[in-house]
């Protein structure tokens, strides 16, 4: 993940690159997987071999699918050469219940993480310097990394028990690079107390840590992808794909609910709630904001607290090619989003051929030519993106034309798509 410096729009030259190019101790997974049926629709694109593809007609097995109720057991690893400054019990309060919470809302309640965090440190056979830990980690060092962190943890821990593993490094010990938490996906898994572990957690964070890097983290783990740009150089931002508008860009942002495309994959959203705007001429909608669960406050038109929403449509999609959607959400001041910087009916294209870091979803800029929430935005250009109401907005390069025509008294948002 990209990390800003301190209270500045800069993203950070030294930022974290997490599993898109994080090849695993020993390769990652790129081969074919199982996949069972999900879900039918015209609007609905085809998984392709791209890594964390968009697409969502199946479900690739090789994830655990966030629908129930999930448990994470949290290891703390210290090493000879550092004495531990901080206690597993103040860095497990840096991620949870925060983690639990994110996903909580972001799922209304579909999906409870359920964290086992253990209560003391397990020594590693190595000092930290010796697995020379680094954001482009070398596969040699990452491997015996995993190979030592599970053999050390194996006599206290039943991994049989747990459907994620988070391994959580000494922050201060000398060795560590907090821009090296990232997701390691393994072809051929880890086997303890009977379980094959294909995907592990590497967590080096500062105590503090960033915001909400492992609610991001763990994305990767229900095949979610990377939504930021990494520049080829390194430098520049890296912020332009999304902005602030999901995790998956930067744990940093300021409406960071996941998009209503990637609720749907997770299995969040009911096909009833997903309306695909078909053939030419107008289609009018009544959009409920994203974050809006059942019993979840939302302000009204009117600025009244209301009530009631939850369960109605979430997001509108046109199909636009044969790997390639418009997506439509309501985003507003509820839920994971109360920080939103402009409120109104975002725009997106997703691309199920794109992989994870290559762009597969773009925010559309609904007003190019302004910026918005400079002290706090990741990228301010795209804080404003949505399109408010009264508003007409043409999407360049289709013929799809949106217009926010009000608001309800419950706070939902109707609209007009109007397609050629």
């Amino acid at each position: 993940m990209p990390r800003p410096f301190p209270r500045s729009r800069l993203r950070s030259t030294a930022a974290v690159f997490t599993t898109l190019s994080a090849l695993a101790a020993t390769s990652l997974v790129t081969g074919p997987s199982v996949a069972e049926p999900f879900t039918v629709s015209p609007c609905i694109l085809q998984r392709t071999e791209a890594h964390h593809s968009e697409g969502l007609d199946t479900w690739n097995t090789a994830y655990p699918r966030p629908a129930r109720v999930l448990d994470a057991v949290t290891v703390f690893l210290s090493f000879p050469d550092s004495v531990p400054l901080t206690s597993p019990a103040e860095l497990t309060a840096d991620h949870f219940p925060a983690t639990s919470r994110f996903f909580e809302r972001a799922s209304y309640g579909r999906f409870t993480l359920r964290p086992h965090p253990r209560r003391d440190w397990i020594r590693m056979p190595q000092p930290s310097t010796s697995y020379a830990i680094q954001r482009d980690w070398k596969p040699a060092h990452r491997a015996a990394y995993l190979r030592d962190a599970l053999a050390a943890a194996d006599g206290q821990v039943d991994f049989s028990r747990y459907d994620i593993v988070y391994f959580v490094a000494d922050p201060d010990a000398p060795g560590v690079d907090s821009d090296a938490t990232k997701v390691v996906n393994l072809d051929a898994p880890l086997r303890a107390d009977g379980t094959d572990i294909r995907r592990v957690v590497t967590v080096f964070e500062q105590h503090p840590p960033d915001r909400l890097v492992l609610a991001h983290e763990t994305g990767h783990v229900f095949d979610l992808p990377d939504l930021y740009h990494r520049p080829a150089d390194g430098k520049g931002d890296w912020d332009t794909y999304v902005g602030d508008w999901d995790l998956m860009g930067s744990q940093f942002a300021l409406a960071p609910d996941l998009f209503g495309w990637h609720k749907w994959k997770l299995g969040w959203l009911e096909p009833r709630q997903v309306a695909c705007v078909r053939g030419a001429g107008p289609t009018r909608l009544t959009l409920e904001p994203l974050g809006a669960g059942p019993g979840v406050p939302v302000v009204g038109a009117a600025g009244a607290p209301a009530f009631g929403l939850g369960r109605g449509t979430k997001l509108a999609v046109v199909r636009t090619g044969v790997d390639s959607v418009l997506a439509f959400e309501a985003r507003g001041p509820v839920g994971n989003d109360t920080q939103v910087c402009r409120p109104g009916i975002l725009v997106y294209r997703v691309s199920s051929g794109a992989a994870s870091g290559g762009g597969p979803v773009e925010v559309i800029d609904a007003h190019p030519h302004t910026e918005a929430c400079w002290e706090a935005s990741v990228y301010p250009p795209l804080a404003d993106a949505p399109v408010s109401v009264g508003e007409r907005f043409t999407v360049p390069g289709e013929d799809v034309r949106l217009e926010v025509e009000g608001r309800t008294a419950s706070g939902a948002w109707t609209v007009k798509i109007t397609t050629a």
